[in-house]
């Protein structure tokens, strides 16, 4: 089965590793693309700690879980990582600044919530806690309800694929 991440290998070979702490995100990309998997995969307790220390005093496991179990997620794409400096290298972050945009991912994740199909774009940042990459905040720029398209028509996540083939299926 291919990695919801979409990767193009398999969830054993990829994100798998991560959610199952067999290996560590090595890039505010890699712990972003597995953190959409364990949504995907509802792995509640790989996203709530992945979360920044500062972040996490925020969430709920329930709540978590719940909005993982309501929501099945279809498709992710990056549209945009920053370089970043190797989590060996780098010991420290400077993550109070706003503007400090060195550690951000962009992407875009189409989803669905109680049969309606979304969009939603963000721009993520990311820190360096106990020598790991967590997931401190993100700005949300689109999160909005996508018409469905019909069976044979081409499927709104790009996969170039007709609807009933895709995301309908």
């Amino acid at each position: 089965m291919q990695c919801p991440c979409g990767s193009n290998i398999s969830f054993k070979q990829c994100c798998f590793l991560f959610i199952n702490q067999q290996a560590q995100a090595r890039s505010p990309e890699q712990l972003m693309r597995s953190r959409y998997s364990a949504y995907a995969k509802k792995s509640a307790d790989y996203i709530y700690n992945t979360y920044a220390e500062s972040s996490r005093a925020h969430q709920s496991l329930t709540d978590i879980l719940a909005w993982a179990k309501d929501t099945k997620w279809l498709k992710l794409t990056i549209n945009s990582a920053s370089e970043y400096a190797d989590i060996n290298i780098k010991k420290s972050i400077n993550s109070d600044k706003k503007e400090d945009r060195s550690n951000t991912v962009c992407f875009s994740a189409y989803y669905q919530h109680q049969g309606t199909y979304f969009i939603m774009k963000e721009t993520s940042r990311f820190i360096v806690e106990d020598s790991q990459w967590r997931y401190l905040d993100g700005e949300v720029s689109i999160n909005e309800e996508l018409p469905t398209p019909k069976r044979n028509e081409l499927c709104f996540c790009y996969s170039n694929k007709k609807f009933k083939q895709c995301c309908g299926s």
